[in-house]
């Protein structure tokens, strides 16, 4: 093989151009911002802005079919819309009983919307979309600013059409924001790396900072790469990256601790309580529930309890963990098509720049990206906590800058052996693993899987043959463009175009995987978890059911006929929501809650918060979520909800037996206040719904 020293190296390797100095006159920085960089060919700004416009039309289409999404955190922005404690908190109500369990950043966002917009679906789900398209486009310019267009392009078209990137851009949970958070400050590592600059260090901290006030520790998983590629790369000497390291160090501490800080200092007293946590403390829910929990299992009132989950193979309710989790039937689909090319592409350009010099860049990137991609995906493989599929967006920036940093220099390299061989290789890996992966849904367009296949082999094989038949190689690199896309692509506008509500959605078509939160899907389930039986008692075993259509089934029902926002009609079996999803309130249980509503603190009171977050949206007044999203959370004690109710803040109770309570390994206050509900109240049916009247007075005792 030709030595690395007689052929060009990978873009990056030579002495970086000199940059013009930005002109002050509007009118250039106009037509640099149409035409792009003067030295690229003409198409480059259409194919960038194609892509973005793609991207918006796919994230944005049909956008309101989905409704309230989450229900939980929809609630959230509804109590934000109209008091600005709620705002700064994430209380799940207006009158601020309970947060929801993660920080409130990414709920901000959606707020400003609905303030200025009105709460609907569309002011709720819009910004997740435009953050979507945001995240794109800076994904290209992180990595366009050191590699060809091409590579930039690639790297953002891998990004957009990832399932699970669609799936959370047209979302509501806070992955949207953070997905967006981690790609800005990629990109402001990479300005770092170009002058070894302390400010744009700093940027990237505040940035990740930001990302922790959006879902904590989930955000410092991009931190060593990030941080041991500017030691290692930055072109200044050790001391000065030192001090650039702690400069960051201090801002992100300070990014990520003011927040917390402020709930930690506030009185608890005129606070809402720290949804997720057992003793009202955020830095609880940091660690244990958001934190470390989520590695060791242990996280006591959660939907694993502190107990290792149910399930064995050492993953307890959420699977075996392993290196193969990421390709499993629920994580598979999601993200997984075209990680070994990522891998394998990684891998080969760091062995062609393992002689280069210490700063080379085109080391640096595949390093940084690299990184954030093993880090994260080993954190989601062997974790033994919650995990869900819909995590696995966080992979997708990292996957799709590798693919296009890898081709860009396969192409560059391709008349190397070597190139064209791995370059081959990581074709047949894709086009093997996409196969695979559609086989799971053996009825959901058969001939594509055969298609992957059949062109996969022959693009690898026109590729290896390179210089024996040169006009070949650029239809078999244009071949294997459309067999890495082809998979996700069809499962991204499968995800686009079905609806999707509840807690735990899922990307791709029914079938595959769990297929959670598919709304009206065939192969989606709700599930329900009915603490002791009947009626919500404590004592008993835990039961499931499982009920079409991404909703939760069980008793004591909302009515079928209310409808959500975007057209969506309740048509929940039974229950008025449970752990996945929230139902709609019949008429006569929001004309129920409305009268008198103003008299109160809370119109009502219901186990969990997915049971009240459905009638809160439903009636738009606030309701209380007893022991928060799981209703474990040992808030409010019976005393203060006794009080509560004697003191008349509370007008109405919803039996639901919404919550996992006890069983979690959480507090059984749920069980309790349910318990003295039913013995002391009169129960009544409103639109298929068990109330009590709590300002009636006790029946007993």
């Amino acid at each position: 093989m030709t030595t690395l020293t007689t052929h060009p190296l990978p873009a990056g390797e030579s002495a970086p151009e000199p940059t013009p100095p930005p002109s002050l006159t509007g009118p250039s920085r106009l037509q640099r911002l149409v035409r792009g960089r003067p030295e690229d060919p003409a198409w480059v700004r259409p194919a960038l802005f194609g892509l973005l416009l793609a991207t918006g039309v796919l994230y944005v289409w049909d956008l309101g079919a989905s409704g309230w999404a989450n229900s939980f955190y929809s609630a959230a922005v509804q109590a934000g819309t109209k008091s600005w404690k709620a705002f700064f908190f994430g209380s799940s109500d207006a009158s601020n009983f309970i947060t929801v369990d993660k920080p409130p950043a990414s709920l901000w966002v959606m707020e400003v919307s609905a303030r200025l917009f009105g709460l609907n679906s569309w002011s709720i789900l819009v910004p997740q979309a435009l953050e979507g398209v945001a995240a794109v486009g800076l994904l290209y310019a992180a990595v366009r600013r050191w590699f060809s267009p091409a590579a930039g392009l690639i790297a953002g078209a891998v990004m957009a059409l990832t399932p699970v990137a669609v799936l959370m851009f047209r979302f509501n949970n806070p992955d949207a924001l953070l997905v967006l958070l981690l790609v800005a400050a990629a990109y402001a590592v990479t300005r770092a790396l170009e002058h070894g600059s302390t400010r744009w260090l700093v940027l990237a901290s505040v940035l990740v900072g930001t990302g922790f006030i959006t879902k904590m520790l989930q955000a410092f998983l991009v931190v060593p790469a990030f941080a041991l590629v500017f030691l290692l790369a930055a072109p200044t000497s050790m001391w000065a990256r030192i001090r650039s390291l702690l400069a960051a160090g201090v801002a992100l501490v300070v990014a990520s601790g003011w927040w917390v800080a402020v709930v930690s200092l506030w009185p608890a007293s005129s606070r809402p309580y720290i949804g997720g946590s057992q003793h009202n403390s955020v830095l609880e829910l940091i660690l244990g529930y958001n934190g470390f929990g989520r590695l060791t299992g242990n996280e006591t009132g959660s939907v694993v309890g502190g107990r290792g989950g149910f399930g064995g193979n050492g993953g307890g309710m959420w699977g075996a963990t392993g290196i193969t989790r990421l390709f499993g039937s629920e994580m598979g689909g999601q993200v997984a098509w075209l990680i070994p090319a990522a891998l394998i592409l990684g891998a080969y350009v760091l062995w062609v720049t393992r002689r280069a010099r210490r700063t080379s860049r085109t080391r640096a990137a595949v390093l940084l990206w690299g990184g954030w991609l093993v880090v994260t995906g080993l954190t989601f493989s062997y974790m033994k906590g919650i995990v869900h599929p819909y995590y696995n967006v966080a992979l997708a920036p990292a996957i799709g800058a590798l693919v296009g940093i890898g081709a860009a220099t396969i192409w560059k390299l391709r008349q190397w052996t070597s190139a064209r061989l791995v370059g081959s290789a990581a074709i047949l890996a894709t086009a093997w693993l996409s196969y695979e992966l559609l086989a799971r849904t053996p009825n959901w367009h058969p001939a594509l899987r055969t298609f992957v296949l059949v062109f996969g082999a022959l693009s690898a094989l026109g590729l290896a043959v390179g210089p024996a038949l040169p006009r070949l190689t650029g239809v078999a690199a244009g071949t294997a463009l459309v067999v890495g896309l082809a998979g996700p692509a069809a499962y991204a506008l499968d995800t686009a175009t079905t609806p999707h509500s509840g807690s735990i959605p899922s990307a791709g078509p029914s079938g595959q995987g769990f297929g959670f939160g598919r709304a009206g899907g065939p192969g989606g389930f709700g599930q329900r978890f009915t603490p002791g039986g009947q009626g919500g008692q404590a004592g008993g075993s835990p039961s499931f059911r499982f009920g079409p259509g991404g909703g939760a089934t069980g008793q004591g029902g909302v009515g079928q006929g209310g409808a959500a926002p975007g057209g969506r009609t309740g048509t929940r079996v039974g229950g008025p929501g449970g752990l996945l999803d929230a139902g709609t309130p019949s008429s006569a249980l929001v004309a129920l809650l409305r009268a008198g509503a103003s008299d109160y603190r809370w119109a009502a009171a219901a186990v969990g918060s997915n049971t009240a977050a459905g009638i809160q949206l439903g009636s738009g007044e606030p309701v209380m979520a007893i022991g928060g999203f799981n209703g474990s959370d040992p808030a409010p004690t019976l005393q203060q909800f006794e009080s509560w109710v004697a003191a008349h803040k509370i007008h109405y109770f919803i039996a639901s037996g919404g919550g996992f309570g006890t069983q979690l390994g959480g507090s059984n206050v749920s069980s309790e206040i349910t318990s003295w509900v039913e013995q002391n109240f009169t129960a009544q049916t409103v639109g298929g719904t068990t109330v009590y009247d709590l300002s009636s007075g006790a029946t007993t005792g």
